[in-house]
């Protein structure tokens, strides 16, 4: 257990490097998955600190539509064009 959290440390500070080179993480072999998801977490970090720094909320659909697609490699929620905001979404 105690490899797997240095692991997941690692991968966050590694992603936060990444992010802020603005360079994608390469996929690790299969004993560091820990660590990538560390790189990915790690890489989410920085967008909501510079949304911050600039002035800009950081809300929960923002970092629904920013961040959570980049984590899970799923596809983000489609906004609304005339809001900016995640479009209503009936097929949960």
């Amino acid at each position: 257990m105690k490899l797997y959290l240095v692991s997941l440390g690692a991968g966050i500070l590694v992603g936060i490097i990444y992010a802020l080179m603005q360079v994608r993480s390469p996929a690790p072999p299969v004993v560091a998955l820990i660590g990538l998801l560390g790189m990915l977490i790690g890489e989410q970090v920085v967008p909501p600190i510079k949304r911050l720094l600039a002035g800009e909320p950081v809300t929960i659909a923002w970092f629904h539509s920013e961040c959570v697609p980049k984590i899970t490699g799923a596809p983000g929620p489609t906004l609304n064009a005339a809001s900016k905001t995640p479009a209503d979404d009936t097929t949960h």
